[in-house]
This record gives structure tokens, C-alpha cells and sequence, in this order.
């Protein structure tokens, strides 16, 4: 899907960077980042209908993928098109990341495996997992070492934040072990586990773990949520791509407009209303193809806001349409929007999770010894998706 016409209200003075992962030409150098409940095979599909980059599905559990969990099994479908085939897997035990990393390579479930190290949901982080790992820097390192020898040919990238919080910074030493591991890439989400999803992410980070980590790309996250983020983050830090999330989220096109940035040609011009509805039917149509009628529907209703989000729709039509359960609900529902309405100015920002600043969950004792190999009693998520 594309639109005609466009503006040029970027300016493009960067250099193109030219990002490769493993043996991947990734062109633009944009990722999707891995979302739970938002990045499934649906959603990917539609966002490559836009443009190019690479694209990672669903936070994977590890142990719910060894022990072939019926819904982890879903959440693993990729388009046949959908090269490369990109898996963020998620753990705590060495053990248990190798088996699931194997079984990735021996039954060709996917191309790449990103490890998540940045989450910062309590449940993950009372347990040692996502954000609060790092800190645990030999666990840390067996976890990756252990994951890339097990990947064989497949890349295997770690994305992780600043730290747990800032008394308690880990992004530099976590760059310097990954690298040494033999990931094919790094990438930082650019905030503390503390933080959440705000404030402002601080791109200073990213510029000092490029200055750090020197042999292997090191991507960019946080607050991309326009092209010019994108080209203003790589001008001021000097990273290799952009991991775009909750940018993306009622606004697919954004990948347009970050491809046409990095090919220096004026973006399109964006979606009016019309436009934007014909974008969330498409939406609907693929989440029922992946989901079936029910489950796709319900699950659409969770994108309506960020899709109406500054758009003149009465709160009658938005309730409405955010509890849709079938297509001629759906189609009636936006036959009476103003089609003609052009994109809100200033409707692009944050949306999504956003989490006030708090403490974070930890085990027991986390903080005491960051050489500590020891595991977490019931550290292994049963269900993927964070």
C-alpha cells in the first residue's frame, strides 16, 4: 500500500548506513521490535505491505516453546514470503535457552533469534528475566555464548536497556559480553527497566555503547516515532539502524515513510481518514486469517484507538468500534467516518504502554553479587508473549 504524492519535510543529511545481520542485508536499516500482543504475524505482514526492514515476531518463552505449547506454537507462524524469519526468544536458565535455540536450527523455525534482555514487566523481572539479567553478568554471559553456540549458522542478536535503574547501569558491560560472544548485533533500548516508557529516552547511551561496541552493529530504540527520529537518532549517536515500537502502532505506514527518509526521496504524504480506514479493514481481514473470526476481531479492538488517535470520531462511533465483533459491524461502523479528514498535524507520538517510572521487581538477594550463576527458583515463563 502506498500513497501518491508526498512532502519533503525531511531533511536527509546522513549517510545511509548499511546493516547486515548474520548474512542478512536488512534495507532499510529499520526493525520491528518485538511486541507482545501487537507483533504477531498479521501485523508484520501489514507493515511490510509498506516497506522494507526486518521484521520480529512475538516474544517467544523458551520453555514454552521446548515444551510445545499449542499457543507458542501459533505464535511462531511466519508468512512464506517472510524472509528472514526473525524469533525473539526469552530465558533465564542457560539449559533451557540452548534446547530452545537448538530445536529453533534443527526444525528450521526461524532465521534469526534476538534475545530479550530489556523487558521490564514485573512478572519478568521478579524472576531474573528481560532487564533485570544483565546485571547478573556471568549468568549473562553463559546465557548468550551458550545461545550463539547452539544457533550454529543462525545470527543471534541481544537487545536489552540502560540498566535496572540508575544507580545500577549495565549496557555497556552487556555490549562488551555480547560482542565477545559472537553476536551479529546489538541493540539498545534506551532507558532504565525504572523507566519504563518514559521519560524521554536518553540517545546519549546509544552514542556511548557505539563508541564501546565497535566490531558488530548497535542499533538505536526509543521514541522513533516519525522518520525524522529516525534520521535525527543515527545523525546524533552514529548507530547502525533504528528499532522502531510503539511508533508503529496505528500508523504501519511509518515504514514508508522511514524507507523513503533513508532513500533521501520525499515521504508520502500521510493517510487521511479514509485512507486509515481502508488500512484497519486490511488489519482485520489478516488478524482473522491468523486468528479466525472471533479471536481477530477481539483482538483488532486493542489497534482502534492508535489508528483514531487525533482524528475528528465522535465517542459514540470510537466505544463502538472498539468492542467490533463482526465485518458488517465493522464496515457500517466505518462508513461513517469522515473520509475526507486529512492526518491530524502533531497526531504522531507516543502511544501504547507508557508506565510511569517505578521499582523494579527483583528475586531475593538479586542485587547482591553480579557474578552469581545461580538461576531463580521458577525462573522459565510457561507462556510466551510477555
Amino acid at each position: 500500500m502506498r500513497y501518491p504524492g508526498g512532502r519533503d519535510d525531511v531533511q536527509v543529511g546522513v549517510v545511509r548506513p548499511e546493516l547486515r545481520i548474520g548474512p542478512y542485508r536488512v534495507d532499510p536499516p529499520v526493525v520491528l521490535a518485538p511486541m507482545a500482543g501487537i507483533t504477531n504475524v498479521a501485523f508484520r505482514r501489514l507493515c511490510r505491505e509498506f516497506g522494507a526492514g526486518l521484521f520480529v515476531c512475538e516474544m517467544i518463552t523458551s520453555r514454552a516453546l521446548i515444551e510445545r505449547h499449542p499457543g507458542t506454537l501459533k505464535m511462531i507462524s511466519f508468512d512464506a514470503v517472510e524472509r528472514p524469519r526473525s524469533m525473539q526468544l526469552y530465558g533465564v536458565d542457560p539449559a533451557t535457552i540452548r534446547k530452545a535455540v537448538e530445536m529453533v536450527r534443527d526444525e528450521d523455525l526461524a532465521d534469526h533469534i534476538d534475545l530479550n534482555f530489556g523487558c521490564p514487566v514485573p512478572k519478568v523481572t521478579r524472576r531474573g528475566g528481560g532487564a533485570a539479567l544483565p546485571y547478573k553478568r556471568a549468568l549473562f554471559g553463559e546465557i548468550v555464548r551458550g545461545a550463539v553456540e547452539a544457533a550454529g549458522p543462525l545470527p543471534v542478536t541481544v537487545k536489552f536497556r540502560i540498566g535496572i535503574d540508575d544507580e545500577h547501569h549495565t549496557y555497556l558491560d552487556a555490549g562488551r559480553i555480547a560482542q565477545d560472544s559472537g553476536v551479529a548485533a546489538v541493540a539498545l533500548h534506551a532507558r532504565t527497566a525504572a523507566q519504563r516508557y518514559s521519560p524521554t529516552a536518553d540517545w546519549a547511551a546509544i552514542t556511548a555503547l557505539k563508541q564501546t561496541v565497535t566490531s558488530i552493529p548497535v542499533l538505536g530504540n526509543g521514541d522513533i516515532f516519525t522518520a525524522g527520529d529516525a534520521i535525527r537518532m543515527i545523525e546524533q549517536t552514529g548507530c547502525d539502524g533504528v528499532v522502531v515500537g510503539r511508533g508503529c502502532l496505528g500508523r504501519p505506514w511509518l515504514f514508508a515513510e522511514l524507507e523513503a527518509a533513508f532513500a533521501g526521496i520525499p515521504l508520502p504524504t500521510p493517510p487521511n481518514l479514509g485512507q486509515v480506514a481502508a488500512i484497519l479493514r486490511r488489519h482485520a481481514d489478516l488478524l482473522v486469517a491468523h486468528l479466525g473470526s472471533e479471536k481477530g476481531l477481539r483482538d483488532l479492538r486493542k489497534h482502534v484507538s492508535w489508528y483514531l488517535h487525533g482524528f475528528p470520531v465522535g465517542g459514540d462511533v470510537r466505544r463502538a468500534l472498539g468492542m467490533v465483533s463482526s465485518f458488517a459491524e465493522l464496515d457500517d461502523l466505518l462508513s461513517q467516518l469522515d473520509a475526507d479528514a486529512p492526518f491530524p498535524p502533531g497526531a504522531d507520538g507516543p502511544r501504547g504502554r507508557q508506565g510511569s517510572p517505578g521499582r523494579v521487581a527483583l528475586p531475593q538477594g538479586w542485587l547482591d553479587d553480579p557474578l552469581d550463576l545461580a538461576v531463580p527458583a521458577d525462573a522459565e515463563l510457561a507462556e510466551s508473549g510477555g
